[in-house]
């Protein structure tokens, strides 16, 4: 039998309609094509922490909203104004959507500090769908050897942390300390190990993510709860403290410990969003010469930067994928803390039409 579902329309998890709370995966209308955009057919979307944010309401509530901001996929059609798109090609959808091009952000290659920047995903919707708009211009091309589901990864955890490390100025042969060695961690271990070649400790409370860690390239592993004195160790081991730390754990304490395990003229640069807030000692911060530092995603270059290395086998991140309907079990899963590595949503799976031999 053939089960064949409304040609025009689509699946997409959706933050239900009380804005908070479980996902949704409902059946949409496939958007048209405006002025300036594209439609892309969505192969994989990685699921995110911030995804269980927006769902949840933390950054306000916008239900129907469709989730996603770790889409790749294939333009299937281009609006007649668009010349940087074309059909066939496999491009991002990510959390910078699109920013305002004229602001002092924009103009001054730090964009995603943009104050009308859209946000796939929350304030405009975003990948998780079999299809997507995408405003032509901002979509980032993926290149060629470069797997479509691990590219889902670098599109928001591997951007995210190989432009922290670029902020952190990271030089070969240096130290750097990577807090928390999750989705965002273990990317950021491989770029600034694989990459910027630099000598690279972890640190995180889960064994497991330890050793995935040192799988991928980290010099040394610490379990937080099982060392007294994280700071003194990383002082130990790297000779006098890091050059630079890393910071995506999402807890206060792994930003106090930062502050503590760098070098004189060493960055902590601030990833994870705890809702604490660290403490900062003015007296240290000062005689140290220690920057704290901010990093909010990366632009469409450093996008662009990170799934090149990425295509050269640099970087290889670790996905396990499953269809859109297992959405709503996967952000439950992600609250509870069992997932390993990133998860992605395959829209290939399940898709429109099933062939059944009976």
């Amino acid at each position: 039998m053939n089960i064949t579902l409304n040609i025009n329309n689509m699946k997409a998890v959706i933050v239900n309609k009380t804005g908070t709370g479980p996902v949704e995966v409902v059946e949409k209308e496939i958007p048209k094509v405006g002025i300036g955009e594209a439609l892309v057919e969505v192969e994989y979307c990685g699921v995110c922490h911030t995804d269980l944010h927006v769902a949840n309401g933390d950054f306000g509530k916008v239900p129907g909203r469709i989730l996603g901001h770790e889409g790749i996929g294939i333009v299937k059609e281009v609006a007649p104004n668009v010349k940087s798109l074309k059909v066939g090609d496999r491009v991002s959808i990510a959390w910078f959507f699109e920013g305002c091009g004229t602001c002092e952000y924009c103009t001054t290659g730090r964009e995603t500090l943009c104050r009308k920047a859209k946000n796939a995903g929350y304030s405009v919707d975003g990948g998780m769908s079999e299809y997507c708009l995408v405003t032509a211009n901002y979509a980032v091309k993926v290149p060629e050897g470069l797997d479509p589901a691990q590219a889902s990864s670098i599109t928001c955890a591997g951007v995210t942390t190989y432009k922290a490390i670029k902020v952190g100025n990271l030089k070969p042969g240096e130290w750097v300390a990577i807090y928390g060695c999750g989705g965002l961690g273990n990317l950021a271990i491989q770029y600034a190990k694989h990459v910027f070649n630099a000598h690279v400790i972890a640190v995180d409370i889960n064994d497991d993510k330890l050793n995935l860690a040192k799988e991928v390239g980290a010099d040394f592993i610490i379990n937080s709860k099982k060392v007294d004195n994280v700071p003194k160790m990383i002082k130990e081991l790297s000779n006098g403290g890091v050059h630079a730390t890393v910071v995506t754990a999402v807890s206060k304490v792994a930003f106090n410990q930062a502050i503590d395990s760098v070098r004189r003229a060493g960055k902590v640069v601030a990833v994870g969003l705890p809702s604490e807030t660290m403490d900062l000692p003015i007296i240290k911060t000062v005689l140290n010469g220690i920057e704290v530092i901010g990093s909010l995603v990366g632009t469409r270059k450093d996008l662009e930067e990170a799934f090149q290395f990425g295509a050269e086998g640099k970087v290889v991140p670790i996905v396990q994928t499953r269809p859109i309907e297992d959405a709503p079990a996967i952000f439950k899963e992600m609250e509870e803390g069992k997932i390993q590595g990133r998860m992605v949503l395959d829209m290939k799976k399940g898709k429109n039409t099933c062939n059944c031999n009976h």
